[in-house]
């Protein structure tokens, strides 16, 4: 790659020392490594990885396994790396905002460098402190592992983080979160258990594993306290990165799964020392697939003549009907919406978005209420029954974003809530309207949940789909 003067490029000041310095060798190397996990899964929606940083011949092969997950073919925009500093104090996060590439023996990987100067410019807690980068080798080992997996690696967002007020982690993961989505990888790097003997670094880090598998910063923070209370000689750290993964921590919430990829540490090296080792482990943050969910035309069509039914007992005086006999699909917990329409005109609209109660009996109680409740109308009468047309919406598990490049107008419905107050629109809301995405949750925030045009963007923000028939 040609450079010009105006280029700033960090060097790769590890190379020889974590890893080898000839291009053909470091190739071959990470390649080799990489081989040893061929055919294992690989995560499409993978979220972030937690991978060890030592030197390749004793943290590789730990390494390579988390590399091996990543989807290749993934449309990435950027990669967020994060890592504990080794050489420099500083309070809160060094992003560089001013180098243009990270070179290594095998070339040069672009930094996102408009997007690390958004976020020193969004919270002070971030900074650019030059030495915490200049000598620091945890994120630039992570580097020819990305260039041998990618063919183009994406730009990268370079993290160092040190602190002792953990309110500043929560400051870093709230500014860092509305990046936490589909469209960027974060890779936190961390090794484990420091200098204990290998057995107990073995219980320590399994104690440690098994926190960062709840996916629980609490849990997390509580292993590392109690590791450090017990008493296990020459232990210095539980994880070298433990602010780092804090904060990716932070970041997570109930659709994000933790997978343990792989545990050693260098005591498992052979000819290694096992009176004093350092433990390494690789996890995978995959988000949850929502399930796929498809209603036949017959369940369809048996889901209406529920909804006409429930209107038809109320306006004859009896109890909803029970229906007995049904699919699996139509027993399913999950939202509904029923809509009436009259020549043409909304004549009401309910639903109900908990999954605590079976499909067939939410159609058929949010039916009776759409034709009896809704108080924009007046009640469905028996002599209009015959002109009301039935639509219902079954809304897949609702799912929340933190950007509105998550929010895909047409096929998401939006809820939005903040406090007590809430709304949302369907789908199909936006097939009936000319607006924006802005528009569109401008226009529920306001409308629907009364909190304002920009209310939104305080409040909690959720997706949904719809099977509309």
């Amino acid at each position: 790659m040609e450079t010009s003067e105006r280029l700033l490029v960090r060097p790769a000041t590890q190379a020889n020392r974590f890893y080898t310095g000839d291009p053909r060798e470091l190739s071959d190397e990470v390649d080799g490594l990489l081989a040893l996990h061929r055919g294992k899964a690989v995560y499409r929606h993978l979220a972030a990885l937690i991978v060890p940083h030592a030197g390749y011949y004793y943290s590789g092969h730990v390494a390579a396994s988390a590399y091996m997950s990543i989807p290749t073919d993934k449309p990435y925009q950027r990669i967020f790396l994060l890592g504990p500093s080794h050489h420099e104090w500083l309070d809160g996060a060094s992003v560089n905002t001013e180098a243009d590439y990270y070179a290594t023996p095998l070339g040069q990987v672009k930094v996102d460098r408009e997007t690390a100067r958004k976020l020193t410019a969004a919270d002070g807690v971030f900074s650019y402190l030059p030495k915490a980068h200049d000598r620091e080798h945890c994120l630039e080992v992570q580097l020819p592992f990305l260039q041998r997996r990618f063919e183009h690696v994406p730009p990268i967002v370079p993290i160092i983080i040190s602190t002792n007020d953990f309110r500043q982690l929560r400051r870093i993961a709230e500014v860092l979160k509305p990046y936490f989505t589909e469209d960027s990888l974060f890779i936190i790097s961390s090794d484990f258990s420091h200098y204990p003997s290998y057995d107990d670094a073995c219980e320590v880090d399994a104690l440690t594993g098994q926190a960062i598998e709840s996916g629980r910063v609490e849990a997390f923070i509580a292993a590392i306290e109690k590791n450090a209370r017990s008493g296990k000689r020459n232990l210095a750290t539980s994880a070298c990165g433990e602010l780092a993964i804090a904060t990716l921590m932070l970041m997570m919430d109930s659709n994000d799964e933790v997978k343990h990829l792989m545990y050693q540490n260098s005591g498992d090296i052979e000819g290694s020392d096992h009176g004093r080792v350092v433990g390494y482990h690789a996890f995978a943050i995959v988000r949850k697939d929502s399930p796929e969910f498809a209603l036949s035309d017959e369940e369809k069509q048996l889901l209406k003549g529920i909804a006409l039914s429930s209107i038809k007992d109320s306006l004859d005086g009896k109890p909803i009907t029970r229906q007995s006999s049904l699919t699996p699909n139509l027993t399913s917990k999950c939202g509904a919406f029923v809509s009436l329409h009259k020549q043409g005109r909304l004549r009401g609209c309910i639903g109900h978005f908990g999954e605590d109660v079976p499909l067939h009996e939410i159609v058929a109680e949010m039916a009776r209420a759409a034709a009896f409740e809704d108080p924009r109308f007046m009640p469905v009468t028996v002599d209009e029954l015959a002109d009301i047309d039935i639509e219902i919406s079954v809304l897949t598990p609702m799912r929340r974003i933190h950007s509105l490049d998550e929010f895909e107008l047409h096929r998401h419905g939006i809820y939005i809530r903040k406090g007590y107050r809430s709304g949302t629109f369907l789908p199909q809301v936006a097939d009936e309207v000319n607006w924006t995405k802005e528009e569109f949750v401008g226009h529920c925030a306001q409308d629907k949940a009364g909190i304002g045009w920009d209310g939104w963007k305080s409040a909690e923000l959720y997706v949904y789909e719809a099977i509309v028939f």
